[in-house]
C-alpha cells in the first residue's frame, strides 16, 4: 500500500485496515535494519586491527554476520528503534475499523 497511491489522492481518509498497521510495523522493522547495517558498516571501516587477519573472504562473512546481526536486532526489537518510528508515524494512518464511532 502506497501512501500517495493515486486512490488516496484527494479523497477522504478511509478507515484503515489491520493490514496498515502490520505493513508500518514492518517497515520500520525493514528500516531499524538498514540503519543498524549502516552503523556496523561505519564502524568496520574504523578497522581496529583487521589488517591482521583481513581478506576478501573474512570481509564478505563479516559483512554477511552484521548484515544477519541488523535482521535479528530490528526483529526482535532489541534497539527500539522500529517501535518509536511506528508509534510516530502511526499517528498519520486513519482510524482503524474496530475502533469507538
Amino acid at each position: 500500500m502506497s501512501p500517495l497511491s493515486s486512490s488516496s489522492i484527494g479523497s477522504s481518509p478511509s478507515v484503515a485496515s489491520g493490514g496498515d498497521r502490520a505493513e508500518l510495523s514492518a517497515a520500520a522493522k525493514q528500516f531499524e535494519a538498514i540503519f543498524l547495517r549502516q552503523m556496523l558498516a561505519a564502524a568496520r571501516k574504523a578497522g581496529f586491527g583487521d589488517d591482521l587477519l583481513g581478506n576478501g573472504g573474512t570481509e564478505t562473512f563479516r559483512q554477511m554476520q552484521d548484515e544477519h546481526f541488523a535482521d535479528l536486532a530490528a526483529g526482535t526489537g532489541a534497539f527500539g528503534m522500529a517501535e518509536r518510528i511506528e508509534a510516530q508515524l502511526a499517528q498519520f494512518l486513519p482510524p482503524e475499523s474496530g475502533s469507538r464511532g
